[in-house]
């Protein structure tokens, strides 16, 4: 009797893990058609000389590491890279995490009716199209502009003298908001004996771009390359590179999470 009641329990959990197996079947199989097949095989066409039309579009080969020898001596992928790293870090991260904090600081202190006004006009940039706020800082930038007139240089054309400045401010612009709603949230549960605490220490707080390549980042020179010139093969190996670097930097953040929980 003592056997059969320790079996009964197993046999009920085996049960139970097949039957929830074959419930999630299902989903499993549409994540490996959908998700892991269409991954594998970018992976492959990374390392081919497929084409998206011409004869290489038909009798493709495997290339091995030429298309990653072609990238490292790319002159335009080199600085895309860059132009990359400084609007992500210039406009998305530092620029947006500190205006959106200032931002929310200013808010919380201020009196209710500038609470009111400025965030309501924070709010609306963000909640424009973004087809309209690209014409908005086009019409802003380009010569005879807002911006030109402003700083007394009718004809400077700002989208030509200074375009990835402007791309990353316009940036900024929309995008603000959501850090300040974040923060704004995170301050109003925020206990008064840290701010209590912190005082008491001192604490204190588009377009296709261009002109050329001068605005022209990673994503946007994967799409060129394959869409545009059509060197699918070539795209797909700087879209590798753009999940490598992605999948490092998650990495980093979920061990950072795991310390500090």
């Amino acid at each position: 009797m003592a056997v059969a009641g320790t079996l009964g329990p197993r046999l009920d959990r085996e049960r139970f893990q097949w039957s929830s197996l074959l419930m999630l079947a299902p989903g499993l199989v549409l994540l490996v058609v959908l998700f892991l097949g269409p991954v594998l095989y970018a992976f492959y066409i990374g390392f081919t000389n497929l084409a998206l039309v011409g004869s290489r579009s038909r009798d493709y080969s495997f290339t091995g590491l030429e298309n990653v020898a072609r990238m490292l001596g790319d002159y335009v992928f080199i600085k895309s890279s860059w132009l990359t790293i400084l609007f992500v870090v210039g406009s998305a991260i530092v620029g947006q995490s500190v205006l959106g904090m200032l931002l929310a600081i200013l808010l919380r202190n201020a009196v209710v009716p500038i609470r009111v006004v400025v965030g309501s006009i924070v709010i609306v940039a963000w909640v424009l199209p973004e087809i309209t706020v690209a014409l908005i800082w086009y019409a802003f930038s380009q010569a005879g502009g807002t911006l030109s007139i402003l700083l007394g240089h009718g004809s400077t054309n700002f989208l030509v003298l200074v375009p990835m400045l402007i791309v990353s401010v316009a940036n900024l612009w929309r995008n603000v908001a959501f850090s300040m709603l974040v923060f704004s949230a995170g301050l109003r549960n925020l206990p008064s004996e840290v701010l209590e605490a912190a005082e008491v220490e001192g604490a204190y707080a588009m377009t296709q771009g261009g002109p050329g390549i001068e605005t022209t980042t990673l994503p946007i020179y994967v799409y060129q390359e394959a869409f545009v010139f059509h060197q699918l093969g070539y795209g797909t190996a700087i879209s590798l590179v753009l999940v490598l670097i992605g999948a490092f930097f998650s990495l980093l953040f979920v061990r950072a999470s795991r310390r500090q929980v």
